[in-house]
């Protein structure tokens, strides 16, 4: 359960990224799951900057933050330059063309990271203690805890930015009616620039979480990460933010559970076995959408 837990909070982070862009422009940006795949680069890079200057020994919590948060700020740009130069020049064409776009960009980054980091797999130190602590009768190691309690942090922190913020109610506005928020001044293009920005911002808090988690990471890892926080997006409904929190939790409890009780060489099937039966018994998914 604790594992299940531990991986349904890095897909719950990814899926609001998928789930915020649908919610707002109603296309699915398959390039998402390569953002992570570059954060988890990234946290990588700083961490190893940090440590040639003797910050990680020193400072461990420290350099996690800043390198997570320069991670993000980072992701944020890919995700600006993404929607300004992909979609947004056929934002009113064809439904089908931002989604050639978009497998079109996911290829794209990949390759990219592939030739610019190496197609092996880069190595993450481990920072932190695998002895695992008893808490409420479960045992849960140092970063198994750490993950948890930040990807709750961030999802709360998400629901409160949307619900009570300005630029949150701007956001809501413009996934209920482009033309009415337009007409009522709301600049639709930042509000959809912001939207991409934080939910790679989100889904570079992922990457991180996952290359401290397995200590590894590669070129190719937001291909499956993606479709699965896809899954956990469908699974608590597209274009909801709680239901992707619920979807991606969900899913990680699936997977680990099953990985435990009926085939760990199975694991990443159950996510589509889930996917299909969600696709046919109720397509909308566990919540529907809400503004």
């Amino acid at each position: 359960m604790v594992n299940g837990l531990t991986l349904g909070s890095v897909y719950a982070l990814i899926a609001l990224g998928y789930t915020m862009v649908y919610g707002i422009l109603e296309m699915i940006n398959f390039a998402h799951g390569e953002i992570y795949m570059i954060g988890s680069y990234l946290c990588i890079i700083f961490l190893g900057i940090f440590t040639a200057f003797g910050l990680t020994e020193s400072h461990l919590f420290l350099s996690l933050f800043l390198a997570a948060i320069l991670s993000a700020v980072m992701c944020g740009g890919y995700a600006m330059a993404m929607e300004r130069i992909a979609y947004r020049p056929i934002r009113s064409a064809h439904r089908l063309s931002p989604l050639i776009s978009a497998l079109g960009v996911s290829i794209f980054l990949q390759n990219y990271v592939m030739l610019t980091q190496g197609s092996s797999d880069k190595v993450f130190p481990h920072l932190f203690s695998i002895s695992s602590n008893q808490i409420g009768g479960f045992p849960i190691t140092p970063i198994q805890f750490c993950i948890i309690a930040s990807a709750v942090l961030l999802m709360a922190g998400l629901h409160l930015f949307v619900r009570k913020t300005r630029l949150g109610k701007a956001m809501r506005a413009v996934a209920q009616d482009k033309i009415m928020a337009a007409l009522c001044g709301i600049p639709i293009d930042r509000v959809i620039v912001v939207t991409f920005v934080v939910g790679s911002a989100l889904a570079a808090m992922a990457g991180m979480m996952v290359s401290v988690y397995y200590g590894v990471t590669n070129f190719y890892i937001g291909y499956v990460a993606g479709i699965k926080a896809f899954t956990a997006a469908v699974l608590g409904g597209i274009g909801n933010i709680p239901g992707a929190m619920l979807g991606g939790v969900l899913l990680g409890m699936t997977e680990s559970l099953g990985a435990a009780y009926i085939s760990s060489e199975f694991k990443d099937g159950f996510a589509f076995i889930i996917l299909i039966g969600i696709l046919i018994f109720r397509p909308s998914g566990l919540l529907t959408k809400t503004n």
